[in-house]
């Protein structure tokens, strides 16, 4: 009798890509990224999730900007999550978060490049914008037109929300 020993894919150094709905999405669990395409052609972007930093950059495409925020690790799903969904092992119904709204703050990130390689690599020939997330329950004040949805697999609901300068 052969026992087949699986390494589970977040201990594995090779990188797993993964598609749902319209978003592929590559995972380099060893340097704790996460790179997501979703080609919807009613609101295409690009984003990194940095676990080891925390942080979330979104490149959108119809507003040509970059936003970057830091991840509420508390409401995100964790990498392992993300791994175990690709690998279609997550429970059916997964319990879906709230959406969480950010808002565009009107300061530019000058230096793209101490966020690291990935981050800068995308956001390098657009213009790039702080974002804070709204705490629950607070009046958003701003044009709920001036917000960009973005579905992260099937986790999580997130709103970009303000007028990004210049444009």
């Amino acid at each position: 009798v052969k026992f087949l020993v699986r390494t589970p894919l977040y201990l594995d150094n090779h990188p797993l890509d993964g598609s749902v709905g319209t978003q592929s999405i590559h995972v380099n669990a060893f340097r704790g990224m996460v790179s997501i395409r979703d080609n919807n052609v009613l609101s295409e972007w690009d984003g990194v999730l940095d676990y080891e930093n925390a942080l979330l950059v979104a490149k959108l495409f119809s507003k040509m900007a970059c936003v970057l925020a830091k991840m509420d690790e508390a409401v995100f799903p964790t990498l392992d999550d993300i791994v175990k969904a690709l690998d279609h092992q997550a429970p059916k119904h997964y319990p879906s978060t709230h959406g969480l709204t950010y808002t565009v703050l009107p300061s530019r990130v000058k230096n793209l490049a101490q966020f690291g390689a990935p981050i800068k690599d995308m956001c390098r020939a657009v213009p790039t914008y702080f974002a804070q997330q709204q705490k629950e329950g607070t009046a958003l004040a701003v044009d709920p037109d001036s917000c960009f949805e973005i579905q992260l697999l099937s986790f999580l609901g997130l709103s970009i929300c303000g007028e990004i300068p210049g444009l």
